[in-house]
């Protein structure tokens, strides 16, 4: 049961990561401040940005964060509002207050 679970959970992680890939945030931009894995150099390893609110403001969050079912909900919503395949980076659509809690709620 447990190897079932994990499995699951590994399957979930994988599919996640490869969304975050298509974000144009992490996968479109070269050189200019940017490592090799395409990430800002602020972002550090085993984290990535995301922009959240009206004010796109950033917030560097760590991939275990992608395990977590109602943060996968805000990644879906950001699918369906936003895609990921433009030039605004990862953009959380909800309201600031909200992720705060959410993400000191997982921490």
């Amino acid at each position: 049961m447990a190897i079932l679970k994990k499995s699951s959970k590994l399957a979930q992680t994988a599919m996640l990561r490869q969304i975050l890939k298509r974000c144009s945030s992490l996968g479109k931009k070269n050189g200019g401040g940017y490592v090799e894995d395409d990430l800002p150099l602020d972002v550090p390893k085993g984290h990535f940005p995301v922009y959240v609110g009206h004010n796109r403001s950033r917030y560097i969050v760590p991939i275990s964060f992608l395990t977590n079912l109602d943060f996968q909900c805000l990644l879906r919503r950001a699918e369906e509002e936003f895609g990921f395949d433009h030039d605004m980076g990862l953009t959380i659509p909800c309201d600031e207050l909200f992720f705060q809690d959410l993400t000191s709620m997982i921490r």
